[in-house]
């Protein structure tokens, strides 16, 4: 009887020491509830909801993200101000929706005309090893007076031209139309002639049926043919140089930052970069098949932008991003110390890599 009282005792210890373990566990374990500027229904989102995957499993479950669909605490493009604000602790964007701002966001973003010929790898080189991350933290702490913490983490691109009512050769043949583009890649078409339309994505697709508008531009691929761009129209011109090496971003509150552990900022750090590679790898071969089903089931012509617009278009970017440095110093430095990395890393990689066309051209042709 003494042995079963004393056994009793013992199983009664290790479940009390079992529950007090558990709930020390569930006290360490820290929620950070952070939005994105986009709806659940985009491949987007689920670059953020990887990131909250690599987090939880990365920390053992103590530390969680809560990410949350674009309106589901502030309207989309609230988010940074309610991160700042502390009304989230967090967000996952895309800083080109800041230039109202100031226009100096857009250059994080890679940009119109691309960060002076840099791929993604070399736009992440310039964000680690070229001071590019310390460029992005002052610019929203100092320049903006935000207190936020930022990474890249989303490399949504390199994007299309856009889509078109009718073929097009050359920016004759564009002047007049009446297109959806945004910010300062508006600018820049605006410069060439379009009539540029801003508007969300849900009413691009509406606006074209009505005839509201005769091109417009979105991301490309998967994210086009899910707002359903190849039921309207059918030329599809590619590439753009518009976004082509976009990124976007993991911003997170300071004090929330400051309140983590060294090994959960390190944890953040290093999901922010793998979700940038691994998403972005499996996102370029759902492109792939989107571009297949595009031209094999809906008729699709998936037609090459024409030299001459590309040039024009890179030529009236400079243009303005030279009257933008003019008046904003802030701007002209992260521009110039974008090109200064540049111009040592792209000249290399064009003496070092084979051009893509070289293999791509004689491994699969295009048909003519």
């Amino acid at each position: 009887m003494k042995r079963l009282f004393l056994g009793l005792i013992a199983v009664a210890l290790i479940a009390s020491a079992f529950v007090v373990s558990t709930t020390a566990v569930m006290a360490q374990t820290k929620v950070l509830k952070m939005q994105a500027s986009w709806p659940a229904s985009l491949t987007l989102y689920d670059n953020f909801t990887y990131f909250a995957e690599r987090v939880n499993k990365l920390s053992a479950g103590t530390l969680k993200i809560d990410a949350m669909p674009a309106g589901q605490v502030v309207p989309a493009f609230e988010v940074l101000d309610a991160t700042h604000k502390k009304v989230l602790d967090g967000s996952h964007a895309w800083a080109g929706y800041w230039t109202g701002k100031n226009k100096t966001a857009i250059l994080f973003t890679g940009g119109p005309g691309g960060t002076f010929g840099m791929d993604y790898m070399d736009v992440m080189g310039w964000f680690y090893h070229g001071g590019g991350l310390e460029l992005y933290n002052d610019f929203y702490q100092k320049e903006l007076k935000l207190n936020v913490v930022v990474f890249p983490i989303l490399p949504a691109g390199p994007q299309a031209f856009g889509w078109f009512k009718k073929p097009i050769q050359t920016v004759e043949d564009m002047k007049g139309m009446k297109c959806r583009q945004t910010g300062m890649a508006g600018e820049v078409w605006q410069a060439l002639g379009f009539t540029v339309v801003n508007m969300p994505g849900g009413e691009i697709i509406p606006s074209a049926q009505r005839g509201v508008i005769d091109c417009a531009e979105w991301v490309g691929g998967i994210e086009d043919m899910q707002l359903g761009f190849h039921n309207v129209w059918k030329y599809h011109y590619s590439p753009g140089l518009h976004e082509n090496v976009t990124v976007g971003e993991i911003v997170i509150n300071g004090d929330v930052w400051k309140e983590l552990s060294p090994q959960h900022q390190e944890i953040i750090k290093s999901a922010a970069n793998e979700t940038f590679l691994v998403w972005w790898t499996k996102w370029q071969r759902q492109n792939a098949d989107a571009l297949i089903e595009m031209q094999q089931k809906h008729g699709v012509q998936i037609l090459r932008t024409p030299t001459e617009i590309l040039l024009v278009f890179i030529k009236k970017w400079d243009e303005i991003a030279a009257a933008e440095g003019a008046k904003n110093p802030f701007f002209k430095k992260v521009h110039d110390s974008q090109k200064a990395y540049a111009s040592a890393v792209v000249p290399y990689k064009r003496s070092y890599f084979p051009p893509y066309s070289f293999m791509a051209n004689y491994y699969f042709p295009v048909e003519k």
